[in-house]
């Protein structure tokens, strides 16, 4: 069964950066050649309605077979509001833990992101995991683009 990972909106971003590009195309490449199952959220989508064009082209053009849908659902938004009210993030970070919610109940094998302020950042990942399983919830792995790059055999 392939691994099912939640790209949050600044992978799409890093595309084109060229700190991220390094690590963000091989990431695609791998998504393109079906190596994986894109879970794509409503957060995401609602984000990328202000991207620059090239970016919205980009997700556009975009063909994968193995991609799933993610709806915000109240119990997202629920486990979203219990990350802010037991302080793992700020108020001004509630679709970043919509991002979080979201990949952890849809069993997500990863969450991918660029944001190491609020997202991919060993405090935070503690803090939102010490809730998920709180919540009965498995604990989510977050990482960055980089740790999916395929390495050539020695």
């Amino acid at each position: 069964m392939k691994q099912r990972i939640y790209v949050d909106t600044s992978v799409f971003g890093g595309y084109f950066d060229e700190e991220f590009a390094e690590h963000t195309v091989p990431l695609f490449e791998r998504l393109k050649n079906n190596e994986f199952t894109l879970l794509f959220s409503t957060v995401t989508q609602d984000e990328l309605e202000n991207a620059l064009e090239k970016i919205k082209n980009f997700v556009k053009s975009i063909k994968l077979i193995n991609t799933e849908f993610l709806d915000t659902s109240n119990e997202a938004v629920e486990l979203a509001m219990e990350y802010i009210s037991e302080k793992v993030v700020g108020q001004t970070s509630f679709a970043d833990c919509l991002h979080i919610a979201l990949a952890t109940i849809s069993r997500a094998d990863f969450l991918v992101s660029w944001n190491f302020k609020h997202i991919v950042n060993v405090q935070r990942i503690r803090g939102y995991n010490s809730i998920n399983i709180k919540n009965g919830y498995k604990q989510l792995e977050i990482r960055s683009p980089r740790e999916f790059e395929k390495y050539e055999d020695d």
